[in-house]
């Protein structure tokens, strides 16, 4: 089986060498020798640890007829787009890591492939099995919810500043220099790499359409030490979730900071590394966890992809062969979301604000669990106060939010972050 590998970068690299290193293993696995024939790169004259030919004319190659299998490594959205639509016409097998390409073009890819085979498990989650274990292990399973770790570079930051002490910036910082982190790394903190894996997930789970900017998304970028002080102080850890659950008919999606109590599985998960938990009707809770980016994880699932087409392996692209419901399940309004939520308030150090601000809260149908106060510098004229309420309205907490915005007494904008278990 002959395979084209559209971006040579460092997957793209470590994909020709697995293939190449671990022949006879791979061969012996899939009944076939997989042979990487050609790569596709955008510039030639840079210098790239491979062993086959390199060229820089997409074309020629996407138009060969002795390529079986392309594997889009590209980057992006709308020229993959072109390039995988134009594959599939020719009825040619593609397997992809691009997450991004799927969260804004799965269902019509899906349309286009029919019965060709197409790959995805590298999109999600790196080295985890994940999109297999939907589509396959669990296919017998309606999935009650779903939530994990899916970004590395955010769980990385979060952990140092939970165990080590190390503020935002430092933290950033240190990943850059790790490699953990782009040098843009909006698209990391931001959320937005999260979100996109969830959408691929949710597709295979719940068969929902939603785009990015249909689910709610926020990074990291706020969390301070006083959330870190807090955390510690209720036992708590502070990781970026993405979060799917099914409710009747509605299919809630968002990805955000969370606060997740300390003996939960999830919590226990540092550094760089990712995990899912997917709990099923029948088969209740299960958790998969490993490494969730780099280049030879993700080759690893790119080529276990390639393995399933050598073997004849064929797999409805999202999972399903019929409609999953007699209705389509629609996304529940951001509005809608209930769960419970921290606040820290900076706010005037004087008598009576306290009583304002619960009985704003209680006026908005906000029900408080805890308080805290943190204890101050003699010369600090304001005091940090922190709430934690009991299952509440996310409308009801964004309005709370706006009205104390716009007190005299709160001194800087306030932050909210939601809790989970």
């Amino acid at each position: 089986m002959n395979v084209a590998i559209l971006g040579v970068g460092t997957v793209g690299e470590q994909v020709a060498k697995i293939l190449i290193q671990n022949k006879k293993l791979i061969t012996a696995r899939s009944g076939q020798e997989i042979k990487p024939i050609v790569g596709v790169v955008r510039n030639l004259n840079k210098e790239r640890d491979v062993q086959i030919p390199l060229t820089n004319d997409i074309s020629s190659v996407i138009n060969r007829n002795d390529i079986d299998v392309f594997v889009e490594l590209m980057g992006g959205i709308d020229e993959p787009y072109r390039v995988v639509s134009e594959i599939l016409k020719r009825k040619k097998a593609v397997v992809t890591a691009n997450k991004a390409l799927l969260a804004y073009h799965r269902y019509e890819l899906q349309n286009l492939a029919g019965n060709t085979p197409f790959g995805f498990e590298a999109s999600v989650a790196g080295g985890i099995p994940i999109i297999k274990t939907l589509r396959e292990g669990l296919s017998a399973n309606h999935i009650l919810s779903l939530n994990g770790i899916m970004n590395g570079t955010s769980n990385y930051i979060l952990t140092s500043m939970m165990n080590d002490g190390v503020k935002f910036e430092d933290a950033l910082k240190k990943a850059q220099e790790l490699g953990y982190a782009e040098a843009d790394p909006t698209f990391d903190i931001g959320g937005f790499d999260a979100a996109h894996k969830l959408l691929i997930l949710a597709s295979i789970a719940y068969g929902v359409p939603a785009r990015p900017e249909d689910i709610l998304v926020e990074g990291i970028d706020k969390i301070t030490k006083e959330d870190i002080f807090f955390a510690h102080d209720f036992e708590y850890a502070i990781k970026l979730l993405t979060i799917a659950k099914k409710a009747g008919d509605k299919v809630e999606l968002r990805v955000h900071p969370a606060l997740v109590a300390k003996d939960k599985m999830i919590a226990k998960v540092d550094g760089v590394m990712n995990a899912v938990s997917v709990i099923g009707d029948a088969v209740g809770e299960t958790m998969f966890y490993g490494p969730g980016a780099g280049g030879s994880a993700t080759a690893s699932a790119v080529i276990s992809d390639l393995i399933d087409i050598a073997r004849g392996t064929t797999t409805p692209m999202l999972g399903y062969k019929l409609p999953l419901e007699l209705k389509n399940l629609e996304l529940l309004s951001q509005e809608q979301i209930k769960t419970k939520y921290y606040f820290r308030l900076k706010v005037a150090d004087k008598v009576g604000v306290l009583a304002k601000i619960t009985n704003l809260m209680s006026e908005n149908n906000l029900s408080i669990d805890s308080f805290l106060q943190k204890p101050k510098a003699k010369s600090d004229e304001n005091a940090t106060l922190f709430f934690t309420t009991h299952t509440s309205l996310e409308a009801d907490v964004k309005r709370v939010i706006k009205i104390l915005d716009e007190r005299e007494f709160i001194k800087e904008r306030p932050c909210m972050i939601r809790i989970e278990g």
